[in-house]
């Protein structure tokens, strides 16, 4: 249970008294700002405020949600430029340390409380401008007027030929100002007094909402970081959805990418433990208006860093949800164009535009009314799990589909018919890459029952695991149980063939693309679609989803896509065929794919070549019939990666050299380049090492091209060392 300390209490009271609000009005616990105007409120709202405010579990003092001032009543408007119709009393930024505000950063809406200084010192030819309180941009909720828009427990500094705009509202500083600041300036020593208290109690809630009793909360999902972007699943029933984070959320370049949640219940208050020293999150989503899924999260999501003393957001989406920083030696740098949330830091806090360019980023007022734990309460639930495996290799398996069963007729085993059948919990859960289905629910003694296998393996018999006994002493950790299957004798006939459109520069997942699979049915080498015995389209067209995706599920063979149209503001590459993709019985269990890169349009043409020259060791003859493949170095990893995931990019897959020993690769956008050799003249044996590179075309060589000459000793067949 979070208790506010004596000094917060008593403060907040003071000035709630100088504004004649009741005691039990539900505001106690967050200090009102000086000067504030309002009535008494009924007593019977006061109670009813009271009665929700413990219910619901809310940060620290009670921050999180709006604080009367005039509250919007059917929730808070997207962000806009409207009139300001609505006042929020409560601090929707907190700094335990410095705010300084940098480069070409634009507004802080709402109320602003910094323990130290607050310094503006901006870019030289960036607007002079920032605004507290009141911003031009934004969820249109402001401070009441003639409220504490900025405390400082330290200074105010703004840099020469800038203003800081708190018109309508107060700046009560404990230091001393300096520069240009519009509004009411209120020198007060004793400021940031009521507000000191927050500061520890919102490092503890970090660490609590992480780590209670040390260790690390129970997940009730699953975070995948892949294909472009971090998915967040969730169980689907469990009012509070928890999700542990181990890695920056970034691509693997250190390049934007997607944020996503599924399987996210209706009003479920959402908790993403950021773990680590560093973090960093670069990602385009979020948008300015509410039809984003991310969007529609913001009131009841809470991104939390309980250990980090270094915390970037960046990239160019509107970032969605409240933020808690509990370390107090941290620094958070926020670049992005929109925070849209409560912020809360218990460190310092740059605001700042990216070094490339741009500007007018803006934090946006948004209440948190999420329901997060109460480390003080009794252990009332945990989790139970079961991990799925194969039998004989102990590899986990995604694919297989469980019921939770709870204990409830006190009857020895599983019922689950009649009328006296024990109690199923939720809904189906679908065993993911990790193997693992997992639920957090109260105590008690519970059973998993599979009801269909992985693919390609044998539902077992039993097919029911338990009974797993939830207590409080094992609460904390959990519970779990291990589900083994055989591998079904029938052979792999089918599985999936994937195509994945990327921008080409940035390695960013693109939409709208158009594919059509097509299957290899007339027996000649490469893709033929016209004539009189074509291959067989397969399926209907297929437009890439977010994650740049288009797949299909087949019978074994091999496959080409072909891309009919670009997405918006791309071009469509030549050749627009990318394959062949071949779908055997040992790849079809994971499938096959392949990338398709576009450029933009306003992307350079510039274009150059490279030349192999492939010559005899010895004699510096020419040599015919080498085979060289170009692979393109896309993945920001040294060297040449020719499998997995994150492989770099195959350009051409084979050229021989002719009989002047020249293989030429034209067309080469810039960028660096791999030769790999794959087979050689007769006569001749491979070089110990078959990849050369990187060998880079630049604007500078272009125009000439680049050569590389290669050779070969002749041999028995084995590796020239």
């Amino acid at each position: 249970m979070h208790v506010t300390s004596p000094s917060l209490v008593q403060t907040g009271m003071r000035y709630l008294c100088l504004l004649g609000l009741v005691a039990g009005s539900g505001l106690t616990a967050v200090p009102a700002a000086h000067g504030q105007p309002g009535p008494s409120p009924d007593r019977t709202t006061a109670a009813a405020s009271a009665s929700a405010a413990a219910a619901a579990k809310p940060l620290p003092g009670g921050l999180g949600p709006c604080v009367p001032g005039n509250c919007p009543p059917d929730g808070y408007p997207p962000v806009h430029n409207g009139a300001i119709r609505w006042r929020d009393a409560g601090i929707n930024m907190y700094v335990g340390e410095n705010f300084l505000v940098r480069e070409r950063a634009a507004e802080a809406e709402g109320r602003v409380v910094v323990l130290g200084d607050f310094d503006q010192d901006k870019a030289a030819g960036a607007s002079s401008v920032y605004n507290v309180g009141e911003a031009g941009v934004g969820s249109r909720v402001a401070p009441p007027v003639g409220s504490d828009w900025l405390t400082t427990g330290g200074d105010v500094r703004v840099g020469a030929g800038e203003r800081l705009l708190a018109e309508g509202g107060v700046v009560r500083h404990a230091g001393e100002t300096s520069g240009r600041i519009l509004g009411t300036l209120r020198k007060d020593p004793d400021a940031a007094d009521p507000y000191v208290p927050l500061r520890d109690e919102l490092t503890e809630a970090s660490q609590c909402y992480a780590h209670p009793g040390g260790g690390t909360r129970t997940p009730t999902g699953t975070v995948v970081h892949a294909g472009g972007e971090t998915l967040f699943t969730g169980d689907g029933i469990s009012a509070l959805q928890v999700f542990n984070v181990d890695f920056d959320l970034m691509s693997g370049s250190g390049g934007q990418e997607g944020i996503r949640f599924a399987a996210i219940p209706d009003g479920a208050t959402v908790l993403v433990n950021v773990l680590g020293a560093a973090r960093t999150i670069n990602t385009y989503s979020g948008t300015i208006d509410d039809s984003s899924p991310f969007n529609q999260l913001r009131n009841r999501l809470l991104w939390n860093f309980p250990d980090a003393t270094s915390v970037t957001f960046k990239g160019t989406g509107q970032f969605q949800g409240s933020v808690l920083v509990g370390n107090q030696r941290s620094m958070t740098t926020v670049s992005v164009p929109g925070m849209n949330g409560r912020f809360f830091t218990t460190g310092s806090l740059t605001h700042t535009s990216a070094a490339t360019g741009g500007g007018g980023q803006e934090f946006h007022n948004y209440p948190f009314d999420g329901d997060l734990p109460d480390c003080g309460d009794d252990v009332t639930t945990g989790q139970v799990e079961v991990v799925k495996k194969d039998e004989d290799d102990g590899e986990r398996l995604a694919g297989a589909e469980f019921e939770l069963w709870q204990e409830s007729n006190g009857v020895d085993g599983l019922q689950t018919r009649g009328d006296d059948a024990d109690t199923k919990i939720g809904g189906v859960c679908v065993t993911e890459a990790p193997g693992e289905c997992a639920r957090t629910v109260p105590l008690g003694t519970y059973y998993w029952r599979e009801t269909k296998a992985p693919s390609g393996y044998e539902l077992p018999s039993p097919n029911v695991f338990g009974p797993l006994e939830l207590t409080e002493e094992n609460a904390s950790g959990g519970v779990s149980v291990t589900a083994t299957n055989e591998k079904e004798e029938d052979v792999v006939t089918e599985g999936g063939v994937t195509v994945v459109k990327k921008d080409k520069k940035t390695g960013r997942p693109l939409a709208g693309a158009v594919f059509q699979l097509w299957r290899e049915t007339n027996g000649t080498p490469g893709l033929q679609r016209r004539g009189t015995d074509p291959d067989t389209a397969t399926g209907a067209p297929c437009t890439t989803n977010a994650a740049g995706r288009c797949g299909a599920v087949v019978p074994l063979g091999t496959y080409y896509w072909v891309e009919t149209k670009a997405p918006d503001g791309y071009v469509l590459p030549d050749p627009a065929v990318f394959g062949p993709l071949v779908l055997t019985e040992a790849s079809a269990t994971n499938g096959v794919s392949v990338e398709a890169l576009n450029t933009a349009r306003d992307e350079p043409t510039t274009t150059g070549r490279l030349t192999l020259v492939k010559k005899d060791k010895k004699t510096n003859k020419a040599l015919a019939g080498a085979v060289f493949q170009l692979w393109r170095e896309t993945n920001g990893t040294p060297g040449l990666q020719t499998a997995g995931a994150r492989r770099d990019t195959l350009v051409d897959r084979g050229c021989a050299t002719d009989g002047r020993g020249r293989c030429e690769f034209q067309g080469l956008d810039l960028g660096s380049y791999y030769l790999k050799e794959t087979a050689v003249p007769d006569g001749y044996v491979l070089p110990g090492r078959t990849v050369s590179g990187p060998h880079e075309v630049t604007e500078g060589n272009a125009a000439k091209g680049v050569t590389v000459t290669l050779t070969n000793a002749r041999g028995g067949g084995k590796k020239d060392k």
